[in-house]
């Protein structure tokens, strides 16, 4: 057995060290529906190009429609972000703070941030929505709301996805498990 992984030499000390992790394909809702949305938009948008630049005859409600439809992918597709955390984020901070009270405090305070901004945000999409139902589309003769509901939707499925995550933190008391301070031994 190769004895180079379990004492670290000068030859195989890395400050980065990447791993073959197994894939795991994920199967939730929000995936299945933003990848179905993502396809129907990519088809939409190259019908547009085709009958635009191809035939010399637009269709008029291709371009509104693919406007509406990056937006339920953006606000729907941001819900599997919310569930995989993996939205941009500043982690230097929580990364260099050695484990213990004061780290854990302040994840649990970035994590109820980001759960009470998005209550906001699903509270006022739901306004927005209400909103938005006195005025029509231009190509369709449908209520905007049918648009911002793809919207309001999306937003309530982060807001879910972020409170099953703080509830899964505060079960693990806000530690990362795999957290590099912990796995790394001083010199």
């Amino acid at each position: 057995m190769n004895n180079e992984h379990n004492h670290p030499t000068e030859d195989n000390v890395h400050l980065i060290v990447a791993e073959d992790a197994e894939i795991v394909i994920e199967r939730h809702p929000e995936d299945w529906l933003t990848f179905i949305l993502f396809w129907a938009l990519a088809f939409i948008v190259f019908l547009q190009f085709f009958t635009r630049y191809i035939l010399n005859d637009s269709l008029a409600w291709t371009e509104e429609i693919a406007r509406y439809g990056l937006m339920w992918v953006v606000f729907i597709g941001g819900a599997m972000v919310t569930r995989r955390n993996t939205h941009i984020a500043v982690e230097l901070l929580s990364n260099v703070m050695k484990p213990g009270l004061a780290r854990q405090v302040l994840l649990a305070v970035v994590d109820t941030v980001k759960l009470l901004f998005l209550a906001f945000l699903a509270y006022i999409s739901v306004t927005i929505t209400d909103r938005m139902g006195i005025q029509r589309m231009t190509v369709f003769d449908l209520s905007m709301s049918w648009v911002y509901a793809g919207v309001s939707f999306g937003c309530f499925l982060m807001l879910i996805r972020q409170a099953i995550n703080v509830w899964r933190n505060v079960r693990m008391h806000w530690r990362k498990p795999h957290d590099v301070a912990d796995t790394i031994a001083a010199d």
